[in-house]
């Protein structure tokens, strides 16, 4: 598939920012595909993002952030919550890695980029923001080593995007052996044809498509738990309640009151 990436400048001409902040409002943004010539680091101040880099797309809740290295291609969604990004010259991190990551987002890393706010990437340099970003860039060194699994792999493999369609129509009740017979695969090609596509097996493939609805349906609905564990194929609740804290890093009430309390920048 061909795709038409453009890009994206965030310094106005003839700006000399190494370094600066955008904040999105509370405005819906759909990107195309484009690149930046600046690191970009994104959270989300209250619900969560979704990011599509070229190896798959990343559901992202406010406990975690979403790195960015300048000159991948990616695309953004944010719908009805607050966000904001901080920018940052290649010349400032000396190990920016090289693919998308999502990355927890401590308790340091929000105040700083709630605080970075206050110095647009559009605005003037001044001396106090250069040392600001320049401690900012330090620390992002350290932070990109607390990287998390949150992607949802992508592939242009016939076959196994009709196993991942499948499998989203069914996704609380969706087995094996049904995706098997579905689309005409023995389990075991159909397991070792879908590791090889997507890096991760069937099964991991299920779960993390089941906590990106349990996030959505936590974030946009007052349904309880149980129901929500329920919904998105959980017969016990302290079942669903183990694998969402397992992946998000707290329980499924404790993110729901997160998302009632949004931090102010």
């Amino acid at each position: 598939m061909t795709r038409s990436i453009d890009f994206s400048p965030m310094r106005p001409d003839g700006s000399e920012a190494r370094a600066g902040a955008y904040n999105s409002g509370n405005h819906d943004i759909e990107t195309p595909w484009h690149y930046h010539d600046l690191h970009q680091l994104i959270y989300a101040f209250e619900g969560s993002v979704e990011v599509e880099g070229v190896h798959g797309r990343y559901k992202v809740p406010n406990q975690f952030a979403v790195w960015i290295p300048a000159g991948l291609p990616h695309r953004t969604s944010i719908h009805g919550v607050r966000s904001g990004s901080v920018f940052l010259s290649p010349d400032m991190l000396a190990l920016p890695g090289d693919s998308l990551r999502v990355i927890a987002a401590n308790n340091l890393m929000r105040e700083m980029i709630m605080y970075a706010m206050r110095w647009p990437i559009s605005g003037e340099r001044e001396p106090v923001s250069e040392a600001f970003f320049n401690c900012f860039a330090h620390l992002c060194s350290e932070w990109l080593e607390e990287e998390v699994q949150l992607v949802l792999p992508a592939t242009d493999n016939r076959r196994i995007n009709a196993v991942v369609g499948y499998t989203r129509q069914h996704l609380p009740t969706v087995t094996l052996d049904e995706v098997c017979d579905a689309v005409g695969m023995s389990p075991r090609t159909l397991r070792r044809n879908f590791r090889k596509a997507m890096g991760i097996s069937w099964e991991d493939y299920r779960l993390r498509m089941r906590m990106y609805l349990a996030i959505d349906t936590l974030e946009k609905t007052s349904k309880p738990v149980w129901e929500v564990a329920e919904y998105v194929g959980y017969g016990s609740q302290q079942a669903f309640y183990r694998a969402f804290k397992a992946f998000v890093g707290m329980g499924p009430t404790a993110y729901r009151n997160i998302q009632g309390k949004p931090s102010e920048p």
